[in-house]
């Protein structure tokens, strides 16, 4: 089949759908590729020389594709009639009433999407799901699109699998690109129409398809498998805190084994970000629904195990601080869920800070990529918050310094200028294991990280 060369629109300009159109658009230059929203902020943010999120290398090249080939716009109307395929990436977030609530996802957004896209549309269309949905979405869909009568619409699956921080890394070198269509010969032509999008710098061994089920739980499942990692290494942090084994060499021995493999083994103080969580409890709603209650909990268990890791970390800086934080100053690193992004889902920064803030605890923030407003607003706006322009500023007459995000510049700090500025005795507590310890420990800092006993001693 011929590649497609016509408009492609996205609904939705966030984390999903900007950077995807982006690259589109780059290895598209003969397809018009329009980003639309109905948030006219976010709209003026892409447009600007500011954009509404963070990724390296991103800025670039929106700028280069910007005007040309590559448009953002509140007219979703006009996006859609426009457009022979149209994504799809509007919010999908946890349900927080009624049936299902604190586990199903939230339709609400899909459906209203599909039934603008029914109402406006005057040609045949593909459809493309791009944000992670439940299974059977596509088909509940198509039912909304169908029901409108005329126009004809073919549902797609199209699971994304980039990963903030690296996400247009991911989206120039993929592992996989998962297309899931209907098993029928227009199903069938419209894959082939999408499958010639990514074909322009995807190899087409790397370009899976599948029908539409299998693409939806796919996404669920594999965020599901990363997460459960991340769990089971921190069960075992603690376990090491305990026992005087130390973490490191433990997912360092087992990360060589060929079956296991070395990623996603690092300790930390939880996952975060818009999908881990939010995937496991819809896969756990999703199970029970078909009354696989026992196959529910054992996936529920990752994310039990997720606050607990968060919970447990920040009990560790109160015992290890005199069983008291009450009027310290503590200094926190990072606050984004990772490094790399400015994006604060489900960081476990807030579940620590929180905790922190029960206790009574002056808490200063820094992070390069967040705002001020962003982590206050996480937070509740706080009294007992300030927020620092440098890592220096946050650590000045501070008690403690705790990383919460593993950014790079933590790495290479000044440290004895640090030491010299904070109050004594000097805590660290290194949620993620980044810093030099020895070096710490040498020049008087008591340090404690994730999955060793405390505090470390080096001889």
């Amino acid at each position: 089949m011929a590649k497609y060369t016509g408009t492609i629109c996205c609904l939705g300009a966030g984390y999903v759908g900007g950077p995807t159109m982006t690259k589109i658009a780059e290895k598209c230059t003969d397809v018009k590729v329009i980003v639309s929203d109905l948030n006219q902020a976010r709209i003026d943010a892409w447009n600007s020389d500011t954009l509404p999120i963070y990724e390296p290398g991103l800025e670039e090249i929106v700028k280069a594709a910007r005007g040309k080939n590559l448009f953002f716009t509140t007219d979703v109307g006009a996006a859609i009639k426009e457009a022979g395929i149209v994504f799809v990436a509007v919010p999908t977030p946890t349900k927080m009433y009624g049936f299902g609530a604190g586990c199903a996802a939230d339709m609400t957004y899909w459906e209203l999407a599909a039934r603008q896209i029914a109402e406006v549309s005057e040609s045949p269309k593909i459809i493309v799901e791009k944000s992670t949905v439940p299974v059977k979405t596509a088909s509940a869909m198509a039912r909304v699109l169908d029901a409108q009568g005329g126009t004809k619409f073919v549902v797609l699956s199209n699971p994304e699998f980039l990963a903030e921080g690296t996400a247009m890394k991911d989206l120039e070198n993929p592992d996989r690109v998962l297309i899931g269509g209907p098993q029928t010969d227009e199903g069938h032509k419209a894959v082939a129409s999408l499958v010639s999008v990514y074909e322009r710098w995807v190899p087409r061994d790397q370009i899976l398809t599948t029908n539409v089920w299998s693409a939806e739980l796919s996404k669920l499942v594999a965020n599901a498998f990363l997460a459960q990692r991340i769990s089971s290494v921190n069960s075992l942090s603690a376990f090491c805190e305990s026992s005087g084994a130390h973490i490191e060499d433990v997912s360092r021995s087992i990360g060589t084994d060929p079956g296991i493999g070395k990623k996603f083994l690092n300790p930390s103080p939880g996952f975060g970000g818009s999908c881990f969580q939010k995937d496991i409890l819809n896969l756990v709603y999703l199970c029970k629904s078909v009354g696989l209650d026992d196959v529910a909990e054992y996936w529920n268990q990752v994310v039990v195990m997720n606050d607990y890791q968060k919970e447990r970390f920040a009990k560790k800086i109160v015992d290890a601080m005199f069983n008291t934080v009450k009027g310290k100053k503590i200094a926190i690193l990072g606050f984004a869920f990772k490094k790399d992004t400015g994006d604060t889902r489900e960081t476990p920064a807030i579940g620590i800070c929180n905790v922190l803030l029960e206790e009574n605890a002056q808490i200063s923030i820094y992070d390069p990529k967040v705002s001020e407003q962003q982590a206050r607003q996480d937070l509740g706006n706080h009294k007992n918050i300030t927020w620092a322009p440098s890592v220096y500023d946050a650590t000045e007459g501070a008690h403690a310094l705790v990383v919460v995000t593993e950014w790079d510049e933590f790495r290479t700090l000044d440290f004895a200028k640090i030491y010299k500025q904070m109050l004594k005795p000097s805590f660290v507590f290194d949620g993620r294991n980044i810093l030099p310890h020895k070096e710490l420990v040498n020049m008087g800092f008591e340090v404690h990280k994730i999955g060793s006993p405390g505090p470390l001693k080096f001889d």
